[in-house]
């Protein structure tokens, strides 16, 4: 079982740049693939990002690809959402997730999720 605690989030300006980390306790991170989730307020919870296990893979939602990057240090148990580039649309709370498989863009193949940390973008 693994447990997962978001930091970082934070009020930015439109264009600014921002790190969210998510720290895992508990046995097997590294066999984890994990996912980052956004929900903004009156929204579905969606999908931002994944990356494998081995950080050799990574896939991103079309809105943030070329802005976002997901990375990771398995001797550290976290892993990381660089946020570049911010637009108010990225405004929602932020949310890492494991999986113990592939990666993918599904929430239900994530059995593991932290609780949150709120991003607004705003001038």
């Amino acid at each position: 079982q693994v447990q997962l605690v978001e930091s970082g989030g934070g009020l930015v300006q439109p264009g600014d740049s921002l790190r969210l980390s998510c720290a895992a306790s508990g046995r097997g991170f590294s066999s984890y693939s994990m996912g980052w989730f956004r929900e903004a307020p009156g929204k579905e919870r969606e999908f931002v990002g994944y990356i494998s296990w081995s950080g050799h893979t990574t896939d991103y939602a079309p809105s943030v690809k070329g802005r976002f990057t997901i990375s990771r240090d398995n001797a550290k148990n976290t892993v990381y959402l660089q946020m570049s580039s911010l637009k108010p649309e990225d405004t929602a709370v932020y949310y890492c997730a494991a999986s113990y498989g592939g990666g993918s863009a599904e929430r239900r193949y994530y059995a593991y999720w932290g609780q949150g940390t709120q991003v607004t973008v705003s001038s």
